[in-house]
């Protein structure tokens, strides 16, 4: 490696912040280097400024983009089968930049009714109270969806395999309602991973992930991550889709559309010079560069994954204290046949069981607190997808903000045990499940 032969005339002050170092030099690193770095240094003031106008693509800030986080994006992009890719950090503002990028005050969003509690909350509460309103519908009927539509509606969400009772949703059928609507199917594939499906392969137009889970596997960073998979138009219908069609006004004349629309770029680029930049929902340097470490394995992951969660739960079917196990790769599932469609790889490792009932409200309880409290391989985590074992209970953890009737529509009951099944040996988890269940 070559370095800038040292200034002799440079004073002391100034040699040790710039010594040694010459910005925009390349070096032969085999791995993804970490670019830690809050600002980027302009070779003219002509480029700076072409860059912050978007007459051209470059590293402005790291509070929008990050060098380290634009390798991440665009391997993800690549697994999805997408155009391009924004990262943030958390899927929970990835779920939140999809839909804001979508739509605004007076929309709506055709939700299913049984997603993970904490995008019920962003949805209800948080997005309604900026004037979004949700409908929630099973995500199972598609004339649900076909009837909840408004002259308002905005988009469609889903999850690919739901969280925690692992239903698996029929992209293509929902995908279709979305696009006769003239809407776009947005679809969080955070349980499968694009390892297990890619749903663009199926009708989904946007797809985004909690990060945090399979794709780093290691439960050590957060980060999200909005996946434009490129087949929705947003110049088809100009009126319905102004942010994308008119000129965007921090940017004077620029259409995001005429711009980027060729290059499948409109969409994240709204989401970064906007979102992103205002909101500050940043994904770090370092939480990017520990993602790609764990995306580097994650078909490995996500096959020794989806094996041992299939065989804990054909443990836990035939176990006489449980009443019901809901896992999509048992042929008793109703969805059993959509998984074989979707996810021919396997199911992932998220899925739910639910205790027998003593006849007893009270008692019940304490059953399913001396359950989880007796597991000792399986730790009891309010997080999926990572390389341990973790027990949740969604009643009063993950779901607790759910009323009692959204619980009920959900399938979600005092008894439900979530499992997130890790990469240890099958059998010791399944030890564990027989001494805590008698």
């Amino acid at each position: 490696m070559s370095t800038p032969a040292p200034d002799p005339t440079a004073s002391f002050a100034t040699a040790q912040v710039q010594a040694g170092y010459v910005p925009g030099t390349a070096q032969n690193t085999a791995v993804v280097p970490i670019y830690q770095s809050n600002g980027y240094e302009f070779p003219s003031l002509a480029q700076a400024r072409d860059v912050f106008a978007l007459r051209s693509l470059g590293n402005v800030y790291s509070r929008n983009a990050n060098p380290t986080q634009a390798v991440f994006e665009q391997r993800i992009a690549a697994l999805e089968g997408g155009r391009a890719a924004v990262a943030v950090s958390s899927g929970q503002a990835a779920a939140a930049a999809a839909i804001l990028a979508l739509a605004s005050a007076g929309d709506h969003v055709v939700a299913a009714r049984q997603l993970y509690g904490g995008t019920v909350d962003l949805l209800s509460d948080s997005l309604g109270s900026l004037g979004i309103e949700v409908t929630y519908v099973d995500q199972d009927d598609t004339d649900a969806w076909r009837d909840a539509v408004r002259p308002s509606t905005r988009a469609f969400f889903a999850e690919t395999i739901t969280n925690p009772l692992a239903t698996v949703l029929d992209i293509r059928a929902i995908a279709d309602v979305a696009h006769a609507a003239g809407v776009p199917l947005v679809v969080d594939n955070t349980v499968a991973s694009p390892y297990l499906v890619r749903p663009g392969e199926h009708g989904a137009d946007i797809v985004i992930h909690s990060a945090t889970k399979y794709i780093g596997g290691h439960g050590v960073a957060l980060g999200g991550v909005v996946v434009d998979i490129g087949s929705f138009d947003f110049g088809a219908d100009p009126e319905r889709w102004p942010q994308f069609t008119t000129p965007y006004p921090r940017f004077g004349d620029l259409v995001l559309w005429d711009r980027f629309g060729e290059q499948g770029l409109a969409l994240v680029v709204y989401i970064k010079t906007r979102f992103v930049h205002d909101f500050g929902t940043t994904l770090p340097a370092w939480s990017s560069f520990q993602l790609l470490q764990g995306l580097e394995t994650l078909d490995l992951r996500m096959q020794r994954h989806s094996a041992s969660a299939l065989a804990v739960a054909r443990f836990l079917e035939q176990h006489p204290a449980v009443e019901k196990v809901w896992h999509p790769g048992l042929a008793s599932s109703p969805w059993h046949a959509t998984a074989q469609h979707y996810l021919p790889r396997g199911a992932s490792s998220v899925f739910s069981f639910d205790l027998a009932s003593t006849g007893d409200v009270d008692a019940d309880d304490r059953r399913v607190e001396q359950v989880i409290d007796a597991l000792r391989v399986i730790r009891l985590v309010a997080n999926i997808g990572d390389a341990r074992s973790m027990v949740n209970h969604p009643a009063s953890m993950t779901h607790l903000h759910l009323t009692g009737d959204q619980l009920r529509e959900a399938g979600i009951s005092p008894r439900t045990i979530r499992l997130s099944i890790g990469l240890e040996d099958e059998a010791d988890l399944i030890a564990d499940l027989a001494q805590a269940l008698a």
